[in-house]
């Protein structure tokens, strides 16, 4: 594909994007909430298309087709159980809704900090988080540098792709913070979808019909039709992927904040609707593409090129394939921009205490404004490093960031659970799954995405069973659990 066709694609999505960027700037506030959350004004259906553009990045279109085209169909078992994870937000979301309107929460660490009574828990949360959610960004950043070098055969470098990704995330995130991010995400999913979908049908098509592409899978690689395949998804890999994965939207700050967004909790139902329609079709394109992929082009270098060397084939017309990389881009950006600005928030909320009044609200988002790039450049710089498969660093993120998820479920349901408790348990399980993967070592044969689960599980209980849980904790389980009656 030419480079002055890549060139031009992302110059009009630029021009687009910043028109509807901009113009989302009308009535901003000042307020963290402003900023961040947009007000807490968020209706359902643009609700359910930022939260689907967010959670679904490079991820999908990149990440999962690539893991596809090296494991097989357990790819496809591996993002329907995530799938149903998000049933969690069913269960959740009414009461994160509830207790950010109560007591005004900005962040998630925020939450957790007053739950438990302890400022400690709180910036715990965010040095986790960010310890984790900075190479996630950086997984964003690798698949728009793979998707650009690939589709132009190497003519625009992954280091231009990585670049131009970090320069749109942080200009859309500065026009008007979450309320840009909302509304420019809502573009992108439309087209995301809408392109991938029909391109994804296209390829299809042009490999003979989805008969003659399953017969070709059967006939030349049986092991993509069956599990465990090759090996990648033996019994140990498939459940360390998805024991992480299927918690994602409670331990993913960037995702688990956007439940304190929607105006009301019609407007949260509607965003959990969308959402799973959405995913779910964007589930079964991604996975289409990496068959695809491996019937096309069965000896590529790395997993990871699957969808740009399909996009950049005979297969697919040049315009519609530029189409369709324009849609994973914005995807990736639109996951960037979340993460930075959940990331800002937290560290200007819930690292940095100042006294109380406008000054302090005035100077977190000051803050908050100046911290986002620094963030994003950080994640460039550990982009180039190229470290694994899109997929498998997505969940190695997530291995660390399900630590937090015990505190999450004691602060909503047990009122015995106390501040010692959530801190032994974040801290203390994100620093085995951490040394895990520095090191590489697996206790008991066992991937890292199997051990924090259950050890943050175990020292959260028993040391929340021989400390002093806090006074108001049951007063915090009540306001939420109003909220999920209604």
């Amino acid at each position: 594909m030419s480079e002055s066709l890549i060139w031009s694609a992302v110059a009009l999505y630029l021009v687009v994007s910043l028109i509807v960027a901009w113009r989302s700037r009308q009535g901003q506030g000042s307020s963290m909430a402003d900023y961040f959350l947009g007000n807490r004004q968020m209706g359902g259906v643009v609700s359910a298309l930022s939260y689907s553009a967010t959670t679904y990045s490079a991820f999908m279109m990149v990440g999962l087709a690539g893991l596809t085209y090296a494991g097989g169909v357990g790819a496809l078992g591996f993002e329907i159980l995530y799938f149903a994870g998000v049933s969690l937000v069913a269960i959740f979301g009414p009461r994160f809704w509830a207790v950010g309107r109560h007591f005004g929460f900005v962040t998630p660490g925020e939450m957790l900090g007053h739950r438990y009574e302890s400022r400690g828990v709180a910036i715990a949360v965010t040095l986790t988080s960010c310890l984790f959610l900075i190479p996630y960004a950086s997984v964003q950043l690798a698949g728009v540098g793979y998707l650009l070098s690939g589709m132009s055969g190497g003519a625009v470098s992954f280091t231009t792709g990585v670049v131009v990704a970090t320069l749109l995330a942080i200009l859309f995130s500065r026009i008007a913070g979450m309320r840009s991010v909302a509304w420019t995400d809502s573009l992108q999913a439309l087209f995301m979808i809408v392109a991938s979908t029909l391109v994804a049908l296209l390829v299809v098509h042009e490999l003979g019909g989805f008969g003659v592409l399953f017969d070709r899978l059967a006939l030349e690689h049986p092991q993509s039709l069956a599990v465990p395949g090759n090996g990648v998804f033996s019994l140990v890999n498939f459940l360390g992927l998805t024991l992480p994965w299927f918690f994602f939207s409670l331990s993913n700050p960037q995702v688990s904040q956007r439940l304190f967004m929607p105006k009301d909790l019609s407007a949260m139902r509607r965003m959990l609707l969308g959402f799973l329609v959405f995913g779910f079709i964007y589930t079964l394109v991604s996975v289409l593409w990496g068959f695809s992929a491996l019937v096309a082009f069965p000896s590529l270098e790395s997993a990871d090129l699957a969808t740009p060397t399909l996009l950049a084939s005979n297969h697919v017309p040049p315009v519609l394939g530029v189409i369709v990389m324009v849609g994973i881009l914005a995807a990736a950006v639109s996951t960037i921009d979340s993460i930075m600005l959940t990331l800002a928030s937290m560290i200007a909320r819930d690292l940095r205490r100042s006294p109380k009044g406008d000054s302090s609200e005035q100077a977190q988002l000051r803050l908050g404004k100046w911290v986002m790039p620094v963030i994003a450049l950080i994640a460039l710089g550990f982009a180039e490093l190229r470290l694994d498969l899109i997929a498998v660093l997505s969940v190695a993120s997530s291995s660390g960031l399900v630590v937090a998820v015990p505190a999450i479920v004691g602060a909503f349901f047990w009122a015995r659970g106390t501040a010692a408790g959530a801190l032994v348990s974040i801290v203390g399980a994100g620093a085995l799954v951490l040394a895990s993967f520095v090191t590489g070592l697996k206790p008991l044969g066992l991937p890292p995405g199997l051990w924090g689960l259950p050890v943050a599980t175990l020292l959260y209980l028993v040391t929340s069973l021989v400390t002093r849980p806090p006074r108001d904790g049951a007063q915090f389980i009540r306001i939420a659990a109003r909220a999920s009656k209604t």
